[in-house]
């Protein structure tokens, strides 16, 4: 690939005010060419975007294009900085009325060189606010997209769109399907912006020369004119990256403004670091409708604030995934301790969560479009959530981790909605970690506090997603949870259920449509506050699932816990894949007895404390 930096225009508006500045301020910049103007960092603007793109394992070679107004100065500076001078080309042009225009610049340079390769193209008089933004991660998303590439950002509140080219991108395919020069006001509600900065395949490079033939005049060769041309007229695919940056030609603004964006570029270099960021996800019940979530089912889920798993995220100078002393333990006090230690919990800790959710949102990041900054940070986690019962400890931690990385990256609702976050989570889980599991813990976790879920197979097929419906807290009963205080690995639970539903089996799948009717039901009872109704569906719910799973793979802990709650008049029902059980009990004396045998059972016995979204600590 070949990259072309275009310094090439005159007679700015920038340069006028600095020459007739009166308080002699800026006088050391006069007649200075605006690329070799400072720029963010004490660094000149040219100096910025040289180091950005001056590796070999990116481009074969850079190419600077210039004026002969102003040649004598990118001469003097390519020598000063290793930039090879016969890469400079001269337009031959001095003044702005003899001035050619961007895009027989970029003509002239593929011409005169005899170009036969993909090139980036950058304007390189542009401040940047993020001086640390990944090339290689624009070049990757290129050559993943097949098709020409347009870098665009999202304008500060300040910023008009009148002055800009602005583009409507396709959320799904990433694709520009429109793009405004300098639009008028009501004619686009995009606030993307286009910057001159862009890759274009070898294969396209004819497109110029259709351009320059049928835009003779130079006011219409300018670069926002031919991509507006290329995309809308030419139906050229374009595709859009968004930079998690700000971007300013400094040729199309007056000194206050230059100084203006300069400072304020600057002060966002010279912000302290990252401060740590915490994030909590926590564990969940399934109150009805469960297993159903993995069968195009309905399920209705309640985040609970008894139990979480805690993420912290902080900027570093290597990228550093701490392991948990409890949960990833590296040291032991002998061999027979490892050997328990391993017995009890198994080989796999948070550590792994951790990774997988790092390299899948940097896989999601490149395929969308979504340029990182080039930080490191340091990741740390820590869970109480208890293991192997049920209650979405693994899939916590992987929420809490997304969490952390979209404000540590600043992603928004828009880079990444909320209603395929816990798709991402599942697949992290799924296809990195091979985990089965359903959406039901995820979406919960997301959306938080009491959540209705509509698995239906036409809307997953249609959207990708279910409809997910935020539910008043207040609608959730005094439940109560038990679980196993030494539970062995509850994934069993699943039988060969889904098999059997895969191969249509009648009966799984009339179950599977049961506890979508009774998530209905659940829900109504719920919003009556009718409670008695609800623990009526939480037994049937329990019974379905038993005929269908049979007793034998529930195991004999979740059948004990089971038989101790109807022994005493408890609703009950399972909230996960097995290891506990939540339960509806409205007499306090039979409460009392039904927590004291669960006790000496050997079981573990708490009220459930409903999580309410926005109420506790997550915190910068």
């Amino acid at each position: 690939m070949i990259c072309i930096l275009l310094v090439a225009g005159h007679g700015t508006l920038l340069e006028s005010h600095i020459k007739n500045d009166q308080s002699g301020l800026y006088s050391f910049l006069e007649d200075v060419p605006k690329a070799l103007l400072p720029g963010v960092g004490g660094m000149k603007i040219l100096d910025f975007w040289w180091k950005a793109v001056n590796t070999r394992q990116l481009f074969s070679e850079v190419y600077l294009v210039t004026n002969a107004d102003k040649y004598k100065h990118y001469e003097r500076w390519a020598t000063a900085n290793d930039f090879p001078v016969e890469n400079i080309i001269n337009d031959g042009t001095t003044t702005y009325e003899t001035r050619l225009g961007a895009v027989a610049d970029l003509e002239l340079a593929i011409s005169s060189k005899k170009l036969n390769d993909d090139i980036m193209l950058i304007a390189a008089d542009m401040l940047c606010a993020d001086q640390n933004f990944d090339m290689a991660q624009v070049i990757k998303f290129f050559q993943l997209k097949g098709g020409e590439l347009a870098i665009y950002y999202e304008l500060e509140e300040s910023e008009s769109t009148s002055s800009r080219g602005i583009v409507e991108v396709c959320p799904d395919t990433l694709r520009i399907k429109r793009f405004f020069e300098k639009p008028q006001f009501g004619e686009t509600s995009s606030r993307m912006a286009s910057v001159v900065f862009y890759c274009f395949q070898r294969e396209s490079l004819h497109t110029l020369e259709t351009f320059l033939t049928q835009f003779p005049a130079t006011e219409d060769r300018v670069l926002g004119k031919y991509m507006e041309w290329l995309i809308n007229t030419a139906k050229v695919p374009v595709y859009g990256m968004k930079l998690p940056t700000g971007f300013q030609l400094i040729g199309q603004v007056g000194l206050s403004d230059y100084t203006k964006w300069l400072a304020h570029y600057s002060s966002l270099k010279n912000e302290p670091n990252v401060k740590a960021i915490t994030c909590r996800a926590y564990a969940r019940i399934g109150v009805m409708g469960n297993p159903s979530d993995g069968y195009f089912g309905k399920t209705i889920s309640m985040s609970i604030a008894n139990f979480w798993a805690e993420v912290t995220i902080s900027e570093s100078k290597n990228l550093v995934l701490v392991p948990h002393a409890l949960n990833d333990p590296t040291e032991f006090g002998s061999l027979l301790d490892l050997y328990y230690i391993s017995r009890k919990e198994g080989y796999l800790g948070g550590l792994r969560l951790l990774q997988a959710t790092c390299k899948k949102f940097y896989q999601f990041c490149s395929e969308k479009g979504i340029a990182l900054s080039k930080q490191n940070f340091t990741l740390k986690y820590n869970v109480n959530i208890p293991r192997q019962v049920g209650l979405a400890g693994s899939s916590a931690i992987v929420s809490a981790t997304l969490k952390c990385l979209m404000k540590f990256y600043n992603l928004t609702d828009d880079d990444m909605p909320k209603s395929i976050r816990p798709n991402f989570i599942l697949e992290v889980e799924k296809e990195e970690l091979f985990i089965t599991a359903g959406l039901q813990d995820r979406v919960v976790q997301v959306y938080e506090g009491l959540v209705y879920m509509d698995f239906n197979r036409s809307l997953m097929d249609e959207h990708g997603f279910g409809n997910y419906v935020q539910m008043d807290i207040q609608c959730a009963p005094p439940f109560w949870l038990a679980y196993l205080r030494d539970p062995s690995d509850s994934g069993v639970i699943h039988s060969n259920v889904r098999q059997r539903w895969l191969n249509g089996d009648p009966d799984v799948i009339e179950a599977m449509q049961l506890f979508a009717e009774l998530t209905d039901k659940a829900k109504d009872a719920m919003e009556q506050k009718n409670w008695h109704e609800l623990a009526e569906l939480m037994n049937k719910n329990l019974q379905l699932r038993r005929s269908i799973f049979t007793d034998a793979c529930l195991g004999p802990g979740n059948l004990k816990m089971i038989e101790i709650a109807k022994q005493h008049g408890s609703a009950v029902k399972l909230p996960g894949s097995g290891g506990a059980v939540i339960g509806l009990c409205f007499d306090q004396k039979k409460m009392s007895e039904l927590k004291k045998a669960f006790q000496e059972a050997g079981f573990v016995f708490c009220q459930i404390v409903p999580y309410c979204p926005g109420s506790t600590s997550e915190q910068k």
